[in-house]
């Protein structure tokens, strides 16, 4: 019998994804998740800012944690992240955690129209000056002058003070620079969809490494996975389901270097140059095989998907599972998210 803990010998922690929807269906299903029992739920960034939905999800919630999930740094001043930021842990009443991310070059500068940056030192900026007007903006602000933002903050009114003048914030990482430095500054790391169970043991000694290394302890940051999950008793249904979600990931040249290293690089290339255009993914979802969905995404019965995923619990602290989404129909994706909350109520079942 598993011990039912996390990494740390404390309670396991579940999250999941909301949706953006009408108002009634985002209340309804932001308070089906405390009723399952849920600590929080994240919104994405995919075009809009994600700070508007865990607002209003806030406002019908009374102990769901909200975070963003990621809000992409380079879409927006780090002063108007910031205030959003304490905007919503206002609402919330100190229930948010900033999830932040820098994103690929091809999406902040082809999709965004923000101009090139170097991310990692973007986003080590971002979180500086972010903490920085949190803490102060009610006290007033000193003049920053930075790499990538510079502001005297003359034109500024005090303002009111925050309800936290320290808000959490959490740094999503897919190859090991990002992590690190999510591990040396972040409150927290979400580790990402692509970091299969296996692959988050292997990192486990890198993690304790670069904790150690920058002298810190391993409670002192949250670990976050968010696993791609397809419940569905078909299990070959379920790997279907979720071939053109790899082949969507797989297509992205930045990510080439990480599809090496767990095996699949070639067949991450044949995406790159079937694709040519990346939102086409029918045309590259033939070059992924049954094992590489299933060495990236977690198929099967509830039974099936919990043994695959046991093994994060010997690194994170909390797991938001993930369905897959791509070329998918909407009840196809509203079927996978039962068979999540599904498996979360087993799991906290067995826990109990």
């Amino acid at each position: 019998m598993t011990t039912q803990t996390n990494a740390v010998g404390g309670a396991r922690r579940w999250w999941a994804v909301m949706p953006i929807l009408r108002a009634p269906a985002m209340m309804g299903i932001g308070q089906a998740m405390e009723a399952t029992g849920f600590e929080g739920c994240f919104s994405l960034q995919i075009y809009g800012p994600p700070f508007v939905p865990m607002a209003a999800v806030a406002a019908v919630t009374k102990t769901l944690k909200v975070s963003t999930g990621i809000a992409i740094a380079g879409t927006r001043s780090p002063l108007e992240t910031a205030f959003a930021a304490m905007d919503v842990d206002t609402i919330s009443e100190g229930r948010f955690i900033l999830g932040l991310g820098s994103s690929i070059h091809s999406c902040v500068t082809g999709m965004y129209g923000e101009p090139k940056r170097k991310l990692l030192a973007h986003l080590r900026e971002t979180v500086k000056i972010v903490r920085h007007i949190n803490a102060n903006a009610h006290k007033g602000l000193n003049p920053v002058a930075g790499e990538y933002f510079t502001a005297d903050f003359a034109e500024m009114m005090i303002t009111a003070p925050p309800v936290r003048d320290v808000i959490p914030i959490w740094i999503a990482a897919l190859q090991d620079k990002m992590t690190a430095l999510a591990l040396e500054i972040g409150d927290g790391l979400m580790i990402h969809a692509l970091w299969s169970a296996d692959y988050t043991r292997t990192k486990a000694p890198f993690i304790a490494a670069t904790l150690a290394k920058f002298g810190r302890l391993r409670t002192d940051v949250e670990i976050n996975a968010w696993p791609w999950i397809a419940v569905n008793d078909d299990k070959q249904r379920a790997i279907d389901d979720s071939r053109a979600t790899v082949a969507a990931y797989s297509g992205y040249k930045e990510y080439e270097p990480f599809f090496d290293a767990i095996g699949f690089g070639d067949e991450a290339r044949a995406c790159q140059l079937a694709g040519g255009v990346h939102g086409d993914v029918a045309k590259v979802v033939a070059n992924v095989s049954d094992s590489m969905v299933e060495a990236l995404v977690a198929c099967g019965s509830i039974d099936q998907v919990l043994d695959r995923i046991e093994p994060y619990w010997q690194v994170v602290d909390s797991i938001c599972p993930m369905t897959p989404y791509r070329d998918l129909t909407m009840a196809q994706i509203t079927a996978y998210n039962g068979g999540i909350y599904a498996m979360v109520a087993e799991a906290k079942r067995r826990a109990d």
